[in-house]
């Protein structure tokens, strides 16, 4: 969209979208980023309430703690330090301060991001780094020497990357990456910056309050976790069932070459966590036929966690992938090379994301990587295992069909549950699953890693982490609580838990496990608080179900004397 279409988007009615306070803090003008991020806000179901601190005042907004950036207590801050700004200040150094100077800038990012978390307030912190200038000055040379510009700019950029880990609640908005792919003549408008300070062009606005909002929505918990792909003319060229095996179009030559990089895209998604799944019109024996005997395959079969071909509609086999892996319509992505198939889709399930594939296939990787289609907040080791993880639950499925007692069924899983609190270890897993639960999430407050690290300093919680297995297969860690003592009882601050393992009696341990605790520390009650949202319609009825009291204005009370446990077939570790 165009600056003028999103800053129309101001006069529309916001009052059905969902609220969020973000601090813009720049040392150039901010109006106009603060027009975009709004209007596009707007776009995608947002209220944004946005603090801009006045021009080039971040130090003092951040060091100063009775200041307006605390007072106006943001979900979100984001910086933005550009690099006009920059390389004037490199400018006025002599040669040993030139040569220190990404190291100088780096460790007073550290403190200025340091002190927001040090502060009493939960702050996500969004850092843009630096797009490059070319100052000439040294011409290729500049790459050699730490006295140029541009190396120490290079060097800051990987700096703030390390900087980024450290600092887990710390995220980076790429303009780096942006420049690279629109051009420094979009990105900046020297007539603009002369005559009113603006780093960003008119037309690079509506980029980076996308980019921006991309991160925020992750943060917020909205993201895609599935791609879903349709095979003739998407994921190899030709009609298998027309052309045989031996006539697709799949490797190193010709056009095979674009679904060959096409696939190895996808394989790279799977590895990050991103749920493969086959949507084709075909015969299913036929469209596996490929993955199992074609050598210039770069998918197998093993990468899908479902794989759908039959002759029924597109829509009804994507609502029937949505049930199988029991995720939402808005984090499902579908590519079909066919235009009608792609409106049906859109006409009958509008919130799955279905990208206008090019008419050209060559250009359908270049297209999908300019989209951000997988935009994420976290990652971790375990997210490598999902499609295993999603295999071995539908075994589950189909051993339970034959099973017409439920306890049976679940005694006959021989599950093995490991309860640990919070640790160095198991604490980013925590974070992403509390960044990535929306149905099983009975407050959905986010917190990241830097909050749940200060809980387990701080001494005033406790907490407990639970991780499954059973004789088909490890689920990982699938549930998380945070308990904050309360004078005589203990407030669920945080409930989660993995869908993939509903009904399967870990609730009924988690809560036995909470009892216990507050037992032995000489609690009377257990207090939890469900706050609606339009994902979260699953745990409505939670408390009342596990024995909780309802005491009004979304509060549940539990007497921790009177309780009985609760049956599980689950064995703990």
């Amino acid at each position: 969209m165009r600056f003028l279409e999103l800053k129309k988007n101001l006069k529309k009615d916001f009052s059905s979208h969902k609220k969020i306070r973000i601090a813009l803090m720049g040392d150039s003008s901010t109006q106009f980023l603060a027009v975009a991020l709004k209007g596009y806000g707007f776009e995608i179901g947002y209220d944004l309430e946005i603090f801009e601190s006045d021009y080039n005042q971040i130090d003092l907004q951040i060091l100063d703690d009775s200041s307006e950036l605390y007072r106006f207590s943001p979900d979100v801050v984001v910086i933005f330090q550009s690099s006009q700004k920059l390389v004037k200040s490199f400018y006025t150094l002599d040669s040993a301060g030139k040569s220190q100077f990404a190291n100088e800038k780096i460790q007073h990012i550290a403190h200025l991001t340091r002190t927001l978390n040090g502060s009493n307030q939960s702050f996500k912190i969004v850092c843009m780094n630096f797009a490059e200038i070319d100052d000439s000055i040294f011409g290729n040379y500049s790459n050699k020497t730490s006295l140029s510009f541009q190396y120490q700019l290079r060097k800051l950029n990987c700096e703030l990357m390390d900087l980024s880990q450290e600092i887990k609640n710390m995220f980076i908005c790429d303009l780096s990456s942006l420049q690279n792919r629109y051009g420094s003549n979009m990105i900046f408008d020297p007539r603009l910056y002369i005559d009113a300070d603006m780093v960003f062009s008119l037309d690079f606005l509506p980029v980076v309050a996308k980019n921006l909002l991309e991160i925020i929505q992750c943060l917020s918990g909205v993201f895609k976790k599935c791609l879903i792909l349709d095979l003739d003319n998407t994921l190899w060229g030709g009609v298998i069932g027309d052309e045989g095996i031996e006539n697709i179009q799949i490797g190193d030559l010709g056009q095979g070459k674009a679904f060959s990089e096409l696939q190895q895209w996808a394989k790279q998604l799977k590895k990050r966590g991103i749920i493969l799944a086959v949507c084709s019109k075909n015969d299913e024996k036929i469209a596996k036929a490929p993955f199992e005997n074609h050598p210039d395959m770069e998918l197998s079969l093993d990468d899908f966690a479902i794989f759908v071909a039959n002759w029924d509609s597109k829509v009804d086999n994507i609502k029937y992938i949505r049930s199988s892996l029991n995720i939402g319509y808005d984090s499902m992505v579908f590519l079909d090379d066919n235009a009608f198939e792609r409106n049906v889709v859109r006409a009958h399930l509008p919130e799955v994301h279905v990208p206008e594939l090019p008419a050209d296939p060559a250009e359908y990787l270049p297209y999908l990587k300019s989209l951000n289609l997988f935009e994420t907040s976290s990652f971790t080791e375990d997210d490598e295992g999902r499609t295993q993880q999603l295999q071995e639950e539908a075994k589950r499925v189909i051993v339970q069909k034959t099973f017409t007692s439920e306890s049976n069924f679940l005694a006959s899983l021989e599950m093995v549950c490991e309860i640990k609190g919070f640790d160095d270890f198991n604490i980013p897993r925590v974070a992403q699953l509390i960044q990535r639960s929306n149905q099983f999430n009975l407050r959905t407050v986010r917190h990241t890693e830097e909050d749940l690290k200060q809980f387990v300093e701080s001494g005033n919680s406790f907490h407990s982490t639970f991780s499954l297995k059973d004789k088909y297969g490890d689920h990982g860690l699938i549930s998380a609580l945070i308990l904050h003592k309360q004078n005589d009882s203990l407030f669920i601050d945080t409930w989660i838990m993995s869908c993939r393992v509903l009904r399967r009696g870990v609730e009924n341990l988690a809560l036995n496990t909470v009892v216990n605790i507050a037992r032995k520390e000489g609690y009377l009650s257990i207090m939890g608080e469900y706050l609606p949202t339009p994902k979260n319609e699953l745990v409505r009825e939670h408390f009342l179900k596990l024995g909780f009291n309802d005491i009004g204005r979304g509060l549940w009370e539990l007497n921790v004397m009177s309780y009985i446990d609760k049956e599980n077939f689950i064995n703990v570790r």
